[in-house]
Protein backbone atom coordinates (compact mmCIF):
# COMPACT_ATOMS: atom_id res chain seq x y z
CA UNK A 1 0.00 0.00 0.00
CA UNK A 2 1.19 3.38 -0.79
CA UNK A 3 0.73 4.82 2.67
CA UNK A 4 2.45 1.84 3.99
CA UNK A 5 5.87 3.36 2.04
CA UNK A 6 8.54 5.48 3.78
CA UNK A 7 8.54 8.72 1.86
CA UNK A 8 11.99 9.68 1.13
CA UNK A 9 13.18 12.97 -0.72
CA UNK A 10 16.21 13.40 -2.65
CA UNK A 11 17.80 16.51 -3.10
CA UNK A 12 19.82 16.86 -5.90
CA UNK A 13 21.63 20.08 -7.98
CA UNK A 14 22.32 23.18 -6.08
CA UNK A 15 24.52 25.70 -6.48
CA UNK A 16 28.16 24.49 -5.97
CA UNK A 17 30.70 24.16 -8.39
CA UNK A 18 29.66 20.62 -8.58
CA UNK A 19 25.79 20.94 -9.53
CA UNK A 20 26.85 18.65 -12.86
CA UNK A 21 28.53 15.71 -10.75
CA UNK A 22 24.86 15.52 -8.24
CA UNK A 23 22.91 15.32 -10.79
CA UNK A 24 24.28 12.03 -12.07
CA UNK A 25 24.94 10.73 -8.35
CA UNK A 26 21.14 11.17 -8.03
CA UNK A 27 20.58 9.11 -11.04
CA UNK A 28 22.54 5.99 -9.03
CA UNK A 29 19.62 6.82 -5.95
CA UNK A 30 16.52 7.13 -8.67
CA UNK A 31 17.90 3.70 -10.18
CA UNK A 32 18.56 1.29 -7.37
CA UNK A 33 15.80 2.67 -4.73
CA UNK A 34 13.67 -0.07 -3.80
CA UNK A 35 10.18 1.24 -4.93
CA UNK A 36 8.87 -1.68 -3.03
CA UNK A 37 9.85 0.35 0.22
CA UNK A 38 9.76 3.88 -0.63
CA UNK A 39 7.87 6.37 -2.12
CA UNK A 40 10.78 8.65 -4.20
CA UNK A 41 10.51 12.50 -4.09
CA UNK A 42 13.04 14.10 -5.74
CA UNK A 43 13.68 17.84 -5.57
CA UNK A 44 16.48 20.06 -7.82
CA UNK A 45 18.47 22.92 -6.92
CA UNK A 46 19.07 25.13 -9.65
CA UNK A 47 22.56 27.13 -9.77
CA UNK A 48 20.84 30.08 -9.09
CA UNK A 49 19.22 28.29 -6.08
CA UNK A 50 15.75 27.61 -6.81
CA UNK A 51 13.85 24.64 -5.14
CA UNK A 52 11.74 23.03 -7.97
CA UNK A 53 9.82 19.36 -7.32
CA UNK A 54 10.41 17.52 -10.28
CA UNK A 55 9.55 14.11 -12.08
CA UNK A 56 12.05 13.83 -14.03
CA UNK A 57 14.09 10.72 -14.91
CA UNK A 58 17.56 9.99 -14.25
CA UNK A 59 18.67 10.93 -17.77
CA UNK A 60 16.96 14.12 -17.47
CA UNK A 61 18.52 15.13 -14.13
CA UNK A 62 21.64 14.19 -15.30
CA UNK A 63 21.54 16.09 -18.61
CA UNK A 64 19.69 19.17 -17.22
CA UNK A 65 16.71 19.40 -19.25
CA UNK A 66 14.89 18.44 -15.93
CA UNK A 67 14.88 21.94 -15.25
CA UNK A 68 12.51 22.81 -18.04
CA UNK A 69 9.95 20.40 -17.55
CA UNK A 70 6.25 21.43 -17.64
CA UNK A 71 5.04 19.44 -14.69
CA UNK A 72 7.60 20.70 -11.93
CA UNK A 73 6.49 22.77 -8.97
CA UNK A 74 8.60 25.44 -6.61
CA UNK A 75 8.26 23.75 -3.31
CA UNK A 76 10.77 24.37 0.26
CA UNK A 77 11.51 21.97 3.05
CA UNK A 78 9.08 23.59 5.85
CA UNK A 79 11.47 24.05 8.83
CA UNK A 80 8.28 24.22 11.05
CA UNK A 81 8.23 20.92 13.25
CA UNK A 82 4.66 20.52 12.70
CA UNK A 83 4.89 20.11 9.10
CA UNK A 84 7.60 17.58 8.95
CA UNK A 85 7.72 17.66 4.91
CA UNK A 86 7.74 19.86 1.65
CA UNK A 87 5.69 22.26 1.17
CA UNK A 88 4.73 22.90 -2.78
CA UNK A 89 3.22 25.81 -4.64
CA UNK A 90 0.76 24.44 -7.33
CA UNK A 91 0.02 25.93 -10.85
CA UNK A 92 -3.19 27.01 -9.68
CA UNK A 93 -2.18 28.79 -6.63
CA UNK A 94 -2.53 26.18 -4.28
CA UNK A 95 -0.34 25.27 -0.95
CA UNK A 96 0.30 21.22 -0.75
CA UNK A 97 1.95 19.53 2.48
CA UNK A 98 3.66 16.42 1.59
CA UNK A 99 5.20 14.15 4.64
CA UNK A 100 8.73 13.68 4.36
CA UNK A 101 10.29 10.41 6.28
CA UNK A 102 13.74 10.85 5.87
CA UNK A 103 15.83 13.27 3.08
CA UNK A 104 18.41 11.77 1.15
CA UNK A 105 20.94 15.70 0.29
CA UNK A 106 22.69 14.27 -2.44
CA UNK A 107 24.68 17.30 -2.67
CA UNK A 108 27.99 17.87 -3.45
CA UNK A 109 30.25 21.21 -2.22
CA UNK A 110 29.50 24.16 -0.78
CA UNK A 111 25.78 24.59 0.13
CA UNK A 112 24.47 21.41 0.20
CA UNK A 113 27.62 19.40 1.93
CA UNK A 114 28.86 22.02 4.09
CA UNK A 115 25.73 21.87 6.58
CA UNK A 116 23.75 24.64 5.29
CA UNK A 117 21.04 22.15 4.34
CA UNK A 118 21.56 19.65 7.42
CA UNK A 119 20.86 22.71 9.36
CA UNK A 120 17.47 23.09 7.90
CA UNK A 121 16.74 19.43 8.81
CA UNK A 122 17.80 19.81 11.70
CA UNK A 123 15.05 22.63 12.29
CA UNK A 124 12.70 20.80 10.53
CA UNK A 125 13.41 17.36 12.94
CA UNK A 126 13.62 15.78 9.34
CA UNK A 127 16.36 12.53 9.60
CA UNK A 128 18.59 12.62 6.84
CA UNK A 129 21.75 10.65 5.11
CA UNK A 130 24.98 11.53 6.39
CA UNK A 131 27.33 13.92 8.32
CA UNK A 132 25.55 16.48 10.52
CA UNK A 133 25.92 20.34 10.87
CA UNK A 134 29.49 20.50 12.24
CA UNK A 135 31.17 17.46 10.41
CA UNK A 136 29.96 18.74 7.03
CA UNK A 137 30.80 22.58 7.69
CA UNK A 138 34.71 21.55 9.44
CA UNK A 139 35.17 18.78 6.38
CA UNK A 140 34.26 21.42 3.71
CA UNK A 141 36.85 23.55 5.49
CA UNK A 142 40.46 21.97 4.37
CA UNK A 143 42.10 25.07 7.09
CA UNK A 144 40.15 23.96 9.97
CA UNK A 145 39.71 19.69 9.19
CA UNK A 146 43.47 19.94 8.55
CA UNK A 147 43.70 21.65 12.24
CA UNK A 148 41.49 19.04 14.28
CA UNK A 149 43.73 15.68 12.22
CA UNK A 150 46.63 17.35 13.75
CA UNK A 151 44.86 17.58 16.89
CA UNK A 152 43.39 14.02 17.10
CA UNK A 153 47.18 12.70 15.18
CA UNK A 154 45.79 11.80 12.26
CA UNK A 155 49.11 12.34 9.98
CA UNK A 156 49.10 14.98 6.93
CA UNK A 157 50.77 16.97 4.79
CA UNK A 158 52.75 19.82 5.95
CA UNK A 159 50.24 23.20 5.16
CA UNK A 160 49.70 26.65 6.07
CA UNK A 161 46.51 29.14 5.37
CA UNK A 162 46.21 32.70 5.05
CA UNK A 163 42.47 34.28 4.51
CA UNK A 164 42.30 36.82 2.19
CA UNK A 165 42.84 39.97 4.30
CA UNK A 166 46.30 38.50 4.84
CA UNK A 167 47.28 38.30 1.61
CA UNK A 168 46.26 41.68 0.39
CA UNK A 169 47.72 43.07 3.20
CA UNK A 170 51.28 41.36 2.85
CA UNK A 171 51.27 39.25 -0.34
CA UNK A 172 54.99 38.65 -0.06
CA UNK A 173 55.30 37.83 3.29
CA UNK A 174 52.25 35.11 2.76
CA UNK A 175 54.82 33.52 0.10
CA UNK A 176 57.61 33.75 1.72
CA UNK A 177 56.08 31.83 4.27
CA UNK A 178 54.80 29.06 2.48
CA UNK A 179 58.11 28.64 0.14
CA UNK A 180 59.89 28.51 3.71
CA UNK A 181 57.92 25.93 5.69
CA UNK A 182 56.49 24.26 2.59
CA UNK A 183 59.17 24.41 -0.35
CA UNK A 184 58.15 23.13 -3.87
CA UNK A 185 56.03 22.36 -5.86
CA UNK A 186 52.94 23.40 -3.77
CA UNK A 187 49.07 22.52 -3.97
CA UNK A 188 47.16 26.07 -3.04
CA UNK A 189 43.05 25.05 -2.78
CA UNK A 190 40.39 26.90 -1.97
CA UNK A 191 39.81 26.50 1.66
CA UNK A 192 36.12 25.72 0.85
CA UNK A 193 35.51 24.70 -2.49
CA UNK A 194 34.26 21.89 -3.83
CA UNK A 195 36.02 18.84 -5.68
CA UNK A 196 39.71 19.55 -7.34
CA UNK A 197 38.10 22.84 -8.38
CA UNK A 198 40.44 26.15 -8.02
CA UNK A 199 43.56 23.56 -7.37
CA UNK A 200 47.06 24.83 -8.80
CA UNK A 201 49.97 22.76 -7.99
CA UNK A 202 52.42 25.66 -8.45
CA UNK A 203 57.03 25.31 -8.73
CA UNK A 204 57.78 28.66 -8.41
CA UNK A 205 56.90 32.30 -6.79
CA UNK A 206 55.19 33.73 -9.67
CA UNK A 207 53.04 30.78 -10.43
CA UNK A 208 52.62 30.69 -6.73
CA UNK A 209 50.81 34.01 -6.87
CA UNK A 210 48.63 33.43 -10.06
CA UNK A 211 47.25 30.26 -7.88
CA UNK A 212 46.15 32.34 -4.87
CA UNK A 213 44.12 34.42 -7.17
CA UNK A 214 42.32 31.65 -8.88
CA UNK A 215 41.92 30.06 -5.28
CA UNK A 216 40.83 33.63 -4.42
CA UNK A 217 38.02 33.46 -6.98
CA UNK A 218 36.29 30.55 -4.96
CA UNK A 219 36.80 31.52 -1.52
CA UNK A 220 38.30 34.17 1.12
CA UNK A 221 40.75 31.98 2.59
CA UNK A 222 43.19 30.02 0.88
CA UNK A 223 45.43 26.17 1.92
CA UNK A 224 48.68 25.67 0.93
CA UNK A 225 50.03 22.29 1.37
CA UNK A 226 53.15 20.42 0.49
CA UNK A 227 53.42 18.11 -2.51
CA UNK A 228 53.39 14.89 -1.62
CA UNK A 229 55.28 12.34 -3.79
CA UNK A 230 52.67 9.46 -2.85
CA UNK A 231 49.82 7.18 -3.95
CA UNK A 232 46.42 7.81 -3.71
CA UNK A 233 43.78 6.17 -2.47
CA UNK A 234 40.29 6.23 -0.87
CA UNK A 235 38.06 4.45 1.94
CA UNK A 236 34.82 4.24 2.36
CA UNK A 237 33.32 4.94 5.39
CA UNK A 238 29.86 3.98 7.07
CA UNK A 239 27.81 4.03 10.37
CA UNK A 240 29.04 5.45 13.48
CA UNK A 241 29.01 4.22 16.88
CA UNK A 242 31.49 2.50 15.91
CA UNK A 243 32.42 3.78 12.34
CA UNK A 244 33.38 0.82 9.55
CA UNK A 245 35.76 1.48 6.91
CA UNK A 246 36.87 -0.30 4.44
CA UNK A 247 39.99 -0.98 2.85
CA UNK A 248 41.01 1.16 0.16
CA UNK A 249 41.22 1.95 -3.53
CA UNK A 250 43.15 3.90 -5.61
CA UNK A 251 42.26 5.61 -9.24
CA UNK A 252 44.48 5.69 -11.59
CA UNK A 253 44.63 9.18 -12.68
CA UNK A 254 44.23 9.99 -16.22
CA UNK A 255 46.05 14.03 -15.49
CA UNK A 256 48.84 14.62 -13.50
CA UNK A 257 46.52 15.29 -10.58
CA UNK A 258 43.22 13.93 -9.66
CA UNK A 259 41.23 17.10 -11.31
CA UNK A 260 37.31 17.80 -11.57
CA UNK A 261 37.25 16.84 -15.37
CA UNK A 262 39.76 13.44 -14.58
CA UNK A 263 36.79 12.47 -11.87
CA UNK A 264 33.95 13.00 -13.46
CA UNK A 265 33.49 13.64 -17.05
CA UNK A 266 36.11 12.75 -19.71
CA UNK A 267 36.87 8.70 -18.01
CA UNK A 268 40.10 8.59 -18.20
CA UNK A 269 40.45 7.67 -14.85
CA UNK A 270 40.26 3.69 -13.92
CA UNK A 271 39.23 2.33 -10.69
CA UNK A 272 41.37 -0.57 -8.57
CA UNK A 273 40.04 -1.86 -5.68
CA UNK A 274 41.89 -2.62 -3.38
CA UNK A 275 44.68 -0.17 -3.79
CA UNK A 276 48.06 -1.89 -5.09
CA UNK A 277 49.62 -1.58 -1.61
CA UNK A 278 51.19 -4.32 1.13
CA UNK A 279 48.27 -6.17 3.14
CA UNK A 280 49.26 -4.47 6.45
CA UNK A 281 49.30 -1.22 4.42
CA UNK A 282 45.69 -1.55 3.17
CA UNK A 283 44.83 -2.00 6.59
CA UNK A 284 46.80 0.94 8.33
CA UNK A 285 45.05 3.15 6.00
CA UNK A 286 41.60 1.83 6.76
CA UNK A 287 42.79 2.13 10.39
CA UNK A 288 43.17 5.88 9.65
CA UNK A 289 40.10 6.15 8.11
CA UNK A 290 38.02 5.32 10.72
CA UNK A 291 39.82 7.04 12.89
CA UNK A 292 39.73 10.79 11.14
CA UNK A 293 36.22 10.01 10.77
CA UNK A 294 35.74 9.74 14.12
CA UNK A 295 37.99 12.30 14.95
CA UNK A 296 35.79 14.61 12.57
CA UNK A 297 32.45 13.44 14.41
CA UNK A 298 31.41 12.25 10.84
CA UNK A 299 27.99 10.09 10.82
CA UNK A 300 26.13 8.15 8.26
CA UNK A 301 28.53 8.13 5.25
CA UNK A 302 32.04 9.73 4.11
CA UNK A 303 34.68 8.88 2.08
CA UNK A 304 38.19 9.70 3.50
CA UNK A 305 41.19 10.45 0.46
CA UNK A 306 44.95 9.57 1.77
CA UNK A 307 48.58 9.76 0.31
CA UNK A 308 51.15 6.79 0.34
CA UNK A 309 54.27 8.56 0.20
CA UNK A 310 56.56 6.59 -1.82
CA UNK A 311 59.93 6.12 -0.69
CA UNK A 312 58.41 5.97 3.16
CA UNK A 313 55.05 4.42 3.05
CA UNK A 314 53.62 7.17 5.21
CA UNK A 315 50.04 7.55 5.23
CA UNK A 316 48.59 10.91 5.28
CA UNK A 317 45.08 12.36 4.85
CA UNK A 318 44.42 14.36 2.37
CA UNK A 319 40.60 15.13 3.06
CA UNK A 320 37.12 14.01 3.86
CA UNK A 321 34.54 14.40 1.84
CA UNK A 322 30.74 14.03 3.70
CA UNK A 323 29.07 13.08 0.08
CA UNK A 324 31.41 11.62 -1.76
CA UNK A 325 30.12 11.41 -5.78
CA UNK A 326 28.02 8.46 -6.00
CA UNK A 327 27.84 8.30 -10.01
CA UNK A 328 28.40 4.53 -11.54
CA UNK A 329 32.02 5.19 -11.56
CA UNK A 330 32.40 6.96 -8.23
CA UNK A 331 34.95 5.19 -5.80
CA UNK A 332 32.39 5.20 -2.63
CA UNK A 333 29.49 3.02 -3.80
CA UNK A 334 31.97 1.01 -5.57
CA UNK A 335 34.31 -0.38 -2.55
CA UNK A 336 31.29 -0.51 -0.45
CA UNK A 337 30.12 -2.86 -3.32
CA UNK A 338 33.17 -4.83 -3.06
CA UNK A 339 32.17 -5.14 0.73
CA UNK A 340 29.07 -6.78 -0.69
CA UNK A 341 26.94 -3.92 -0.47
CA UNK A 342 25.55 -3.26 -3.49
CA UNK A 343 23.64 -0.34 -4.28
CA UNK A 344 20.28 -0.89 -3.39
CA UNK A 345 21.22 -2.39 0.28
CA UNK A 346 23.84 0.31 0.61
CA UNK A 347 20.84 2.85 0.11
CA UNK A 348 18.60 0.64 2.64
CA UNK A 349 21.63 0.69 5.04
CA UNK A 350 21.90 4.91 4.66
CA UNK A 351 18.62 5.40 5.58
CA UNK A 352 18.53 2.97 8.50
CA UNK A 353 21.23 4.96 9.78
CA UNK A 354 19.39 8.10 9.31
CA UNK A 355 16.51 7.23 10.97
CA UNK A 356 18.58 5.34 14.26
CA UNK A 357 20.31 8.42 14.47
CA UNK A 358 17.22 10.57 14.80
CA UNK A 359 16.50 8.10 17.22
CA UNK A 360 19.63 8.37 19.47
CA UNK A 361 19.44 12.65 19.04
CA UNK A 362 16.03 12.70 20.25
CA UNK A 363 14.39 9.89 21.25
Amino acid sequence: MQSEKMCVALLFGGMSSEHEVSRVSVGNFVNNIDREKYEVLTVGITKEGRWLYTEATAAQMADGSWEELAGNMPCVISPDRADHGMILFTPEGHVEKLHIDVVIPVLHGLWGEDGTVQGLLELAGIPYVGCGVLASAVCMDKAVANALFEANGVPHTKWLAANRWEIESDLEGVCEGVEKKLGWPVFVKPANAGSSVGISKVNSRDELKKAIDLALENDRKVVFEAFVDGQEVECAVIGSDPAVATRPGEILAGAEFYTYDDKYKNGVSQTVIPAHLPEAKLDEVKTYAAMAYTALNCEGLARCDFFVEKGTGRVLINEINTFPGFTAISMYPKLMEHEGLPVPALIDRLIELALERKEKQHG
